[in-house]
């Protein structure tokens, strides 16, 4: 196949870029490098733009065979979707909106979408199953609902199948070192103490120690960022041999809490690591797990990745031989 990967040199659309390509499979990049990084990118025909960019939209459907697309070009910062939610809707609605067109237009019948667990909200139940209604608490949950839903009303109209992919906290790195986590503003909790490890701040905070958790503070369910590049490969076979629209949940089904997370740092990078507790964050649940029997019986998708030390091991591996990051881009 040949995937157009749209915010393929983000983070996670990185990694996905680069298991597919050690999957065999071609790969296109899209990707504005407003958030991504050029030392992310693999050895792949890439394109810098905006999805709303229509000839340039045009120009690489048109140049190259695209099998499948695999979208994860998007803002994603709960709290400054809450501060600026039409920038969110222009760039992440707008953006599929101007991606799918093409992709109709082009005859482009599979894509992946980059979902969030941010779609549920404030969850029912816990684990977190697909079932379960969904009711965003933020601009960024709804934006990516509304996409969702935009996927859906396109399978009857034009024959677009999707698989929808909503994950928990991504974390970790590749475990060959290759790529990994390189956000400004950092806002995920592993590379954030990891940073404090590194002597880059002076502390991590922990947004609340009164939830009703076993030590008081949050609880999430980490999954690896290799894990959740599978995920999408296995998408990209079960759209190709079956053609069924879907939506999966993506995490291991366990969850750690803040300061399990800290104590694992410390017990990996062999240092102090202090930590102050500071008020709650509006809209924080107290606890976040997935459910991820639908994928793993569906996709035969198996996380490799189930022990939190691993996981942040991979991270310290690429923050302490990488501490600015992919410095070259700064």
């Amino acid at each position: 196949m040949t995937i157009l990967v749209t915010g393929g040199a983000g983070y996670i659309g990185s990694h996905t870029v680069l298991h597919l390509l050690d999957k065999g499979e071609d790969v296109v990049v899209l990707d504005s490098l407003e958030k991504g990084h050029a030392g992310a990118l693999q050895d792949v025909p890439f394109y810098q733009g905006e999805l709303r960019d229509e000839p340039l939209l045009d120009e690489v459907f048109t140049k190259h065979s695209i099998d499948a697309v695999v979208h994860f070009a998007a803002h994603s910062l709960v709290g400054e979707s809450v501060e600026q939610p039409l920038y969110y809707y222009e760039n992440n609605v707008l953006g599929s909106h101007a991606l799918i067109s093409k992709m109709v237009e082009h005859h482009v019948k599979h894509i992946v979408f980059s979902s969030t667990a941010a779609t549920y909200g404030e969850p029912e139940q816990i684990p977190i199953v697909e079932s379960l209604p969904t009711a965003p608490t933020n601009p960024y949950g709804e934006t990516k609902l509304a996409i969702e839903k935009m996927l859906r009303w396109c399978e009857p109209a034009y024959g677009l199948k999707s698989v929808s992919l909503r994950y928990f906290n991504a974390a970790g790195a590749d475990p060959k070192g290759r790529i990994g986590e390189d956000h400004l503003p950092e806002s995920h909790l592993i590379p954030i103490v990891l940073q404090v490890a590194l002597g880059q701040r002076q502390q991590v905070q922990i947004f609340g120690d009164d939830y009703d958790t076993e030590d008081g503070s949050c609880i999430r369910d980490y999954i690896h960022v290799m894990d959740l590049a599978d995920a999408h490969y296995l998408a990209l076979k079960h759209l190709k041999q079956t053609g069924s629209s879907e939506v999966y949940n993506l995490g291991i089904g366990q969850g750690f809490s803040v300061k399990e997370v800290i104590e694992v740092c410390r017990h990996v990078t062999e240092q102090e690591i202090p930590a102050v507790v500071a008020p709650r964050r509006t809209g924080d649940p107290a606890t976040l797990i997935a459910s991820p029997e639908k994928a793993k019986a569906q996709l035969g998708w198996e996380p490799r990745y189930t022990d939190l030390s691993e996981i942040v091991a991979h991270a310290w591996g690429w923050h302490s031989n990488h501490p600015n990051g992919y410095e070259k881009d700064k």
